[in-house]
């Protein structure tokens, strides 16, 4: 019997072998393929319901752009606890102040927009900054979802005791008739105390002179001393001071009354549209989940209505108005119409 050794040692037979290998090899390859396509369109695909329903499974980062202590943070730390209890995952505090909260607000701008990185906005990051030319890496109504505003923190209008403005009115003709020489000072050129001012003089057109001051400590003492005319202060930093007779209360600068001062007459009754008041709410990266924000902006509403929150936010001297993502876009819209001619009028800068 002859030997078949030699039977594939032709060049060509050789060459044939192994293309049919490689057809063989690349048939069964895609039908491995075909298998894998048709198996995965098996498996269910994970909907934007249940990203909600399963939202959290992890902590949430609650960053606040402001030092620990500050009103900012105290808002903040009494809100995460609640979420924390009802969401069932802890809500981190995370401070990042600097550069009067657009260090913090930066940070959460570029944060993966997965709902595990939530802002405490405000205004100086959100309206004002960017009115007065601020540098920031954001942009504050594209980057972000505005989820709610928790609430406003009112200045008061004050002056010592003995000042001959009995009321508001007296201190708004006393400013009239004395061009230039009628002072008020605030924490600092871009505090809502500032600028809340500024819309005073700017729609009342009264010439006064702003003093500022690195905090309002200095600018009390400076006030009970007779240095300066007036002040923008805290409305519940002030109220020991108005409480013991030193100081007087001339108006505040929220929209209506506050309940617990009710006898102080609001700016507004007598000069229309001077609202003044500083705020707080809470923003998400702009391309975080819709079935997300919609689960945290519940969260965030049912918090609010808690009746230990407010108290407790109230303390802190919060007026709690809480509005949804749709009221809280539109109220940062007024913002900035009611800001920025004033900012133009009185030619302020970052740099004042």
């Amino acid at each position: 019997m002859k030997s078949n050794s030699n039977k594939f040692t032709k060049p060509d037979d050789l060459k044939n072998l192994i293309s049919k290998r490689r057809v063989l090899e690349a048939t069964a390859l895609s039908m491995l393929s075909g298998s894998i396509i048709g198996l995965s369109s098996l498996i269910p695909k994970t909907s934007n319901a249940q990203v909600s329903l399963n939202y959290p499974i992890k902590p949430v980062r609650f960053i606040v752009p402001f030092a620990v202590g500050g009103s900012g943070d105290l808002i903040a730390r009494v809100v995460a606890e609640q979420l924390s209890r009802s969401m069932g995952q802890a809500w981190v505090i995370e401070n990042k102040g600097g550069n009067g909260s657009v260090l913090g607000t930066e940070i959460a701008a570029k944060s993966n927009p997965d709902g595990y990185n939530v802002v405490l906005s405000n205004g100086a990051a959100i309206t004002i900054g960017p009115l007065m030319g601020q540098q920031m890496g954001y942009k504050p109504m594209d980057d972000f979802t505005h989820l709610c505003l928790l609430g406003t923190f009112t200045n008061a209008l004050i002056v010592r005791a003995d000042h001959p403005a009995k009321n508001f009115n007296d201190f708004l003709n006393l400013a009239k008739s004395n061009p230039g020489k009628i002072s008020y000072s605030s924490a600092g050129v871009g505090s809502a105390g500032y600028l809340t001012g500024e819309l005073l003089k700017h729609l009342a057109k009264l010439d006064m002179v702003h003093i500022p001051y690195k905090g309002t400590g200095p600018a009390m003492t400076d006030l009970l001393g007779g240095q300066i005319d007036a002040m923008f202060n805290a409305l519940i930093a002030a109220s020991p001071y108005i409480k013991s007779g030193k100081v007087r209360a001339l108006a505040v600068t929220s929209q209506q009354r506050i309940q617990e001062h009710y006898e102080i007459p609001t700016m507004n009754e007598s000069v229309s549209g001077a609202i003044g008041d500083a705020w707080f709410g809470i923003s998400v990266p702009s391309k975080t989940p819709i079935a997300v924000t919609e689960k945290l902006k519940n969260e965030i509403l049912k918090t609010m209505e808690q009746a230990e929150v407010k108290q407790r936010l109230q303390e802190m001297g919060l007026n709690i108005n809480v509005l949804g993502p749709k009221e809280f876009t539109l109220f940062l819209n007024n913002e900035n119409k009611k800001w920025a001619p004033v900012i133009k009028s009185s030619n302020l800068t970052n740099n004042n």
